[in-house]
C-alpha cells in the first residue's frame, strides 16, 4: 500500500474512534458526573426546609414514602449541564400538571441513566457531552415559595446517586487543616461566651463546679444551616439529653483524621458520606429548652479532646 494511502487511512481511523469516544465514552472515564448547575461546582445536596429534605430516602408523603432522587441544588433560572456524555430523550413530566416546573429530560450513556426534573432542556433529543449545556433551572419558587430551588436528580433505576455526584477529587486529610464553618451567620466559629446557664469554652465548670465542659460550643441561632466542619462518615443519631426534648438530636462525624459529634442539630440524614462544607442539617430551637441561652452547636471530640484550634484554623473557610 502506497505511504499516502496509508497515512490517510491511519488517520480516517483515528477521526472515527475520536468521535466515538466524544460520544460513547467508556464507563470508566469518568468515575464522578460533572456538575449540574452553574454556582454549585460541588454538586451540593439541599438540606431540609418546611418542605422537605433533599436526600436520597429523605421521607415523603407524610412518610408513607422516600425520596427515590437527589436534589442538587439550583437557583432559578441557572445554567445546567450534563453531568455525564449520552443520548437524550424526553421530556419527562414529574408532576403531570402542567405547573411551571413540570418539564424533565433524561440521559442514557456512560454506563448511567438519569433522569433530570424541574429544569427545561435546550431540546429533549440527540446526543450531549459531559459538561455540556444542557438546559435551565425553572422558577421553583412560583410553585414552592421559600423552598431551596433544586434539581430532582433520579437514576432509572430508582438507586442512589449520591457518590456520584460528588467531587471527583476528595479533599486529603492533609487538606483539611482547618474546619469549615459550622453554622450558616457565624463564619468565624465564634464561640459562646458565658450567659446565665454558664460558658461555652473548652473546660468551663459544669454541674456547679464538679465537672467541666468537654466540648465546644459554637453560636448558632436557632433554625440556623449547618455544614459539615470536615469530610467523612455520618453515624446517628447521637442523643445528649435522652429526654426527647427539642434539641435532643445530633450526629457524629468521622473521617479525614477527625472525629466530632455536633450535638442540638436535627442532620439531614444519620448515615453515609459528606463533604466538608456541605449542607449538615439545621440547628434545633434551643431557646424552647433553654429561654435567654446563647443558641449554639455543641462541638465534642470522640476523645474528649478539645477541638478548639481546628475550629479557629478553619475560620470561614468553606470549600
Amino acid at each position: 500500500m502506497p505511504a499516502l494511502s496509508l497515512i490517510a487511512l491511519v488517520s480516517l481511523v483515528a477521526t472515527v474512534f475520536t468521535r466515538q469516544l466524544d460520544v460513547h465514552p467508556p464507563q470508566q472515564q469518568h468515575q464522578h458526573w460533572a456538575q449540574i448547575c452553574s454556582g454549585n461546582p460541588t454538586n451540593q445536596i439541599r438540606g431540609c426546609d418546611r418542605y422537605g429534605c433533599g436526600n436520597f430516602g429523605a421521607d415523603r408523603h407524610g412518610g408513607k414514602g422516600k425520596h427515590s432522587g437527589v436534589d442538587v441544588i439550583c437557583s432559578d433560572g441557572a445554567t445546567v449541564y450534563a453531568p455525564f456524555s449520552g443520548q437524550l430523550s424526553g421530556p419527562i413530566r414529574f408532576f403531570h400538571n402542567g405547573n411551571a416546573i413540570d418539564d424533565g429530560v433524561q440521559i442514557r450513556g456512560s454506563g448511567y441513566c438519569v433522569k433530570l426534573v424541574c429544569i427545561h432542556p435546550i431540546r429533549y433529543h440527540g446526543q450531549i457531552r459531559r459538561g455540556q449545556q444542557l438546559g435551565k433551572m425553572l422558577p421553583m419558587q412560583k410553585v414552592y415559595p421559600g423552598i431551596i430551588s433544586h434539581i430532582h436528580v433520579e437514576n432509572c433505576d430508582h438507586s442512589d446517586p449520591t457518590h456520584l455526584l460528588t467531587p471527583a477529587v476528595p479533599p486529603l486529610p492533609q487538606q483539611e487543616r482547618g474546619w469549615a464553618a459550622v453554622c450558616a451567620g457565624n463564619p468565624t466559629n465564634e464561640i459562646r461566651g458565658c450567659d446565665r446557664y454558664g460558658c461555652g469554652y473548652y473546660g468551663a465548670p459544669r454541674r456547679n463546679g464538679k465537672g467541666k465542659h468537654r466540648a465546644v460550643d459554637v453560636i448558632c441561632a436557632d433554625g440556623a444551616t449547618v455544614y459539615a466542619p470536615f469530610s467523612g462518615q455520618l453515624s446517628g443519631p447521637v442523643k445528649f439529653f435522652h429526654n426527647g426534648n427539642a434539641i435532643d438530636d445530633g450526629v457524629q462525624i468521622r473521617g479525614s483524621g477527625f472525629c466530632v459529634k455536633l450535638l442540638c442539630i436535627h442532620p439531614i440524614r444519620y448515615n453515609g458520606a459528606i463533604s466538608k462544607g456541605q449542607v449538615l442539617g439545621r440547628m434545633l430551637p434551643m431557646q424552647r429548652v433553654f429561654p435567654g441561652i446563647t443558641s449554639h452547636i455543641h462541638i465534642e471530640n470522640c476523645d474528649h479532646s478539645d477541638p478548639t484550634s481546628n475550629l479557629e484554623r478553619g475560620k470561614g473557610q468553606r470549600d
